[in-house]
């Protein structure tokens, strides 16, 4: 067996545009007034016809439409990149196809377009239901708007998750579990739950080192939060599966588990990555950043990618091992083995002594009060 058998084959289309850039986001999203749909249409099947070629008689297990704000995208674009993602390879028929959305861009007649067109899950990026969050956050809708738009999800998909930041500016910790009690008594299966975090190249980054980003929760307040989405998701029945993800057993993200179990995707869109393995190789991708850099280089030379690298057996195993130990169900260690990495016991033991880490039938696993601290842990371990 290959190993990226070991977890699946996805693909991830990233569409790169947006209505407005939120203050805290770092990816890679950009605001403008006109997009030739048509144009970014044809490159976006140019870049899968060509990427497939490297990966030929695969069956494609999960689809995820990022951002940007995918619900942007026309109906029937989606429906041609599906499409054609079923004519590249082979569409498992179960296979899992999510699309992210925000509130500002759901409408009913629209999200049944998605539908039809083959998409069966929403991921909306609601991030908070106060009003008062919501705009320190510098999103453009309300919370009423949120509720509606998940209503609006709910009545045409089986599978909606939506998105949570905490730990913003003023919030206590009796508001966030308020908040996160009503969000799981919204008839969900699956949450992302995030600590804000700030970050260098974004609006509040730039906020935070001119120290004009005030009011925000201390350490101790933050770890509170942490610790008390944990204790409430258990007690609803939405363990974390992942470090920021929590659902009901088996609404977990098919195509988010495919990263985390170190499997192998295609990535196509600006900025996009790909892992892939192509004879017994497997080789790290990644797509020019600039929306129209990467449109004119597809048009081009028929792909956007900017590099592709081979990835040695010790970065193999590093990554997996960085991915998998985010899991409640943690690393394989015959699995890293076999990648070709090796970790000393003497810097496992003391980190399974202090309560960080066990070890169970040759599974490496973050315990309770090593999750938070996860990168000190693979920093030590690595």
């Amino acid at each position: 067996m290959r190993d990226w058998q070991n977890a699946g084959f996805g693909i991830y289309v990233h569409w790169p545009f947006c209505l407005h850039k939120c203050p805290y986001c770092d990816f890679n999203s950009h605001v403008s007034r006109e997009v030739d749909q048509e144009r970014w249409r044809r490159a976006l099947i140019a870049d899968l016809t060509a990427q497939a070629q490297t990966t030929p008689d695969r069956s494609v297990n999960t689809v995820f439409f990022g951002g940007g704000t995918p619900s942007l995208m026309p109906p029937d674009t989606v429906a041609a990149v599906i499409e054609a993602i079923g004519t590249l390879w082979d569409l498992a028929p179960e296979a899992e196809i999510t699309l992210e959305a925000n509130p500002t861009s759901v409408e009913a007649a629209r999200f049944a377009a998605y539908s039809q067109a083959g998409v069966t899950r929403i991921s909306m990026g609601i991030q908070s239901l106060r009003d008062d969050h919501l705009k320190a956050l510098g999103r453009m809708h309300s919370a009423a708007e949120a509720r509606a738009a998940f209503d609006i999800a709910r009545k045409q998909f089986d599978r909606v998750s939506f998105d949570l930041i905490y730990a913003c500016q003023n919030q206590t910790l009796a508001e966030w579990r308020a908040e996160l009690t009503e969000a799981l008594d919204m008839a969900v299966d699956h949450l992302s739950l995030y600590q804000l975090t700030i970050e260098d190249g974004t609006r509040f980054g730039e906020m935070y080192a001119a120290g004009k980003l005030r009011n925000l929760p201390p350490d101790d307040l933050a770890a509170d939060m942490y610790f008390a989405t944990q204790e409430i998701c258990d007690h609803k029945g939405l363990p974390a599966y992942e470090i920021s993800n929590h659902a009901r057993s088996g609404a977990e993200s098919q195509h988010n588990l495919i990263y985390w179990r170190y499997g192998d995707y295609i990535g196509t869109g600006p900025g996009a990555h790909g892992r892939i393995t192509k004879q017994n190789q497997r080789f790290a991708t990644e797509a020019y950043r600039a929306p129209n850099r990467w449109l004119d280089t597809v048009e081009a030379i028929g792909n956007g990618l900017s590099e592709t690298t081979p990835l040695t057996a010790e970065d193999q195993a590093t990554e997996y091992l960085l991915m998998s130990l985010r899991l409640a169900e943690g690393s394989e260690m015959d699995r890293f083995t076999v990648l070709g990495g090796h970790l000393d016991n003497a810097r496992i033991t003391p980190l399974i002594d202090d309560g960080y880490l066990t070890m169970t039938n040759r599974h490496l696993r973050a315990t309770t009060k090593g999750r938070p601290v996860l990168n000190a842990i693979l920093r030590e371990l690595l």
